[in-house]
């Protein structure tokens, strides 16, 4: 198949493919080595129960310790529940959101927040606001005519 190539592409294609194989076995045994799984821990929840189901059926802000909070929110066609949320300066949220109907996002601008939030799992993140001022949270994630109008404030105060 490859013999009328010439000597050097011969050799050339015989590294480049030893190459991809040798990245692709130390890559497998370092995952397996140091214990790397896909995530498993995710939480589900029938899109069905979002309304209805604790603790999606109250969406709110709340205080879990020393400037420490959950937020619980919910992600439906064109809002964020709840649309306004307000912490202290140097505050630990952590972000819990589902949505009951089709696939969202969540992106604060200028903080690593950005989530996909997608009907029937629980998508977490933490995020730590050392800056003051009003975030803009933004669905990234098309979701239907009225996508452009689907954002929420988060005042960091």
């Amino acid at each position: 198949m490859i013999d009328h190539l010439p000597r050097y592409e011969k050799m050339w294609l015989l590294i480049g493919i030893g190459s991809i194989f040798a990245f692709l076995v130390i890559l497998g045994l370092l995952g397996a080595a140091l214990g790397f799984h896909p995530p498993g821990h995710m939480r589900k929840l029938d899109p069905e129960d979002v309304k209805t189901a604790a603790p999606f059926n109250q969406p709110a802000l709340t205080a879990i310790g020393p400037n420490e909070y959950k937020a619980t929110m919910v992600a439906e066609m064109f809002a964020f529940a709840p649309e306004e949320i307000v912490v202290p300066k140097g505050a630990k949220v952590h972000f819990e959101i589902t949505s009951p109907d089709v696939v969202h996002g969540l992106l604060i601008p200028d903080t690593n927040v950005n989530m996909m939030v997608v009907p029937g799992h629980v998508t977490e993140f933490d995020y730590t606001f050392n800056k003051s001022g009003e975030y803009v949270m933004l669905c990234h994630e098309y979701c239907g005519v009225g996508h452009h109008m689907m954002m929420g404030k988060l005042i960091v105060r």
